[in-house]
């Protein structure tokens, strides 16, 4: 008997009338799927700026000065900017969305003694929840049933350790199953969960300055401040009548000049290209300003299955050495279909090699600490194992 088999004949799980009634009472897991910011959001951010704020000031100075020609310059830095940046972040917002979307995981719920596949909205507190080797864990809970299994927590303590899971030892979500089997029941659900409260801390949005953008505001506070004194001072002296009122406008149009928008239109349109030339590679800017700042990246380090990836693999091609091919996928298939323990790589395996369950006397599940399995059929077709190149070749003595 199978695992799974002895896990739905132990463990019944919540009747489909408690699950109603757990939703009913607020105990879902039904956590909106918040991608990243809304249109309004990037407007507003994009919009409401100190920069455009000063240009502002002085585009309305010089209405009121009567050279509204010249708030045509200034009117297409501001709106050059703004259109510029919204395009930008717009489209990355799409591409974060889907990438949301699909990456999102599912799980495997036992009700009424039957196991479901459900999304993990539809999960309610008290739920009984099976785990297989690569499967995400997606609620905070306890193991429950005979069942073992070791899991990676890396991505909430830091630790690459694996951490070995049993009958009521605590699993946390967003870590993963690596090897074994288990079941938990769902005890945190929703915004109490680990991975919600990490999830809610990381997605508040921090718009950070590069250090040429904190020059360049902090180079247009000194020169408006200078232009407001000198504008001041020209306003003085129209009023005292010691210059002309031609005169005196001409003067604060010119102070108005000190403020540079030349120099903003120069650096937006540097970002512009810099994301254009980024994008052609097939990667995504999310904001402008990050093309400043990974010129100054030195290391960059980047974490893989269930991040950059699905956490989907498939089996293109087999070679065989010392045998047919056909020969080879028959085995592979076999024993893929007799694996008590699947992952990943088995169902690659049976997907592209099917194969026939047959009995086997003697199994070594696969384990990360030393990344190989092996199966001895019963009917003495031999022992065959699976696993990393380099450590099956150590052992039995191959060489490149």
């Amino acid at each position: 008997m199978t695992h799974s088999s002895l896990t739905q004949s132990t463990l019944q799980g919540l009747s489909d009338r408690e699950v109603t009634a757990q939703r009913a009472a607020g105990k879902g897991n039904d956590v909106p799927l918040q991608t990243s910011r809304t249109y309004w959001d990037i407007l507003r951010d994009n919009l409401f700026t100190f920069i455009n704020g000063v240009y502002l000031f002085l585009s309305l100075v010089l209405i009121v000065l009567g050279r509204a020609s010249d708030v045509v310059v200034l009117a297409f830095v501001i709106l050059l900017n703004v259109v510029v940046n919204l395009v930008q972040e717009v489209r990355a917002k799409n591409k974060l969305d889907k990438i949301a979307l699909v990456t999102r995981p599912q799980a495997i719920v036992i009700r009424s003694g039957e196991e479901r596949v459900i999304d993990p909205n539809e999960i309610v507190l008290g739920d009984v929840l099976v785990v297989h080797p690569g499967d995400q864990i997606v609620v905070d809970g306890s193991v429950v049933g005979d069942g073992s299994m070791k899991v990676d927590e890396s991505l909430l303590t830091g630790e690459s350790d694996l951490i070995p899971k049993q009958e009521g030892d605590p699993v946390y979500s967003g870590s993963f199953c690596v090897s074994g089997t288990a079941c938990y029941g769902a005890e945190k659900v929703g915004a109490d969960s680990l991975a919600n409260k990490m999830t809610a801390a990381a997605r508040k949005f921090r718009k950070s300055l590069t250090p040429l953008q904190r020059q360049i505001n902090l180079m247009i506070r000194l020169l408006l401040g200078v232009a407001i004194l000198l504008g001041f001072t020209a306003s003085l002296q129209m009023l005292l009548r010691v210059t002309s009122l031609t005169r005196g406008v001409q003067n604060i149009a010119v102070i108005i000049g000190l403020v540079p928008s030349g120099l903003y239109l120069m650096i937006t349109l540097a970002y512009t290209f810099g994301s254009l030339r980024i994008a052609q590679q097939s990667a995504l800017v999310q904001q402008a300003n990050a093309v400043e700042s990974i010129s100054n990246v030195d290391v960059m380090c980047l974490d893989k299955t269930g991040t950059l990836t699905a956490n989907r693999i498939n089996l293109q091609t087999v070679y065989p050495i010392d045998m047919d091919q056909p020969e080879l996928a028959a085995i592979l298939g076999d024993y893929a279909a007799s694996a008590s323990a699947s992952n990943k790589t088995n169902e690659a395996i049976a997907l592209a090699c099917p194969g026939s369950k047959r009995p086997v006397t003697t199994e070594v599940p696969f384990g990360s600490a030393h990344k190989w399995s092996a199966i001895a059929f019963a009917d003495g077709a031999g022992v065959y194992v699976l696993g990393a190149a380099e450590i099956l070749a150590a052992a039995i003595g191959l060489t490149r």
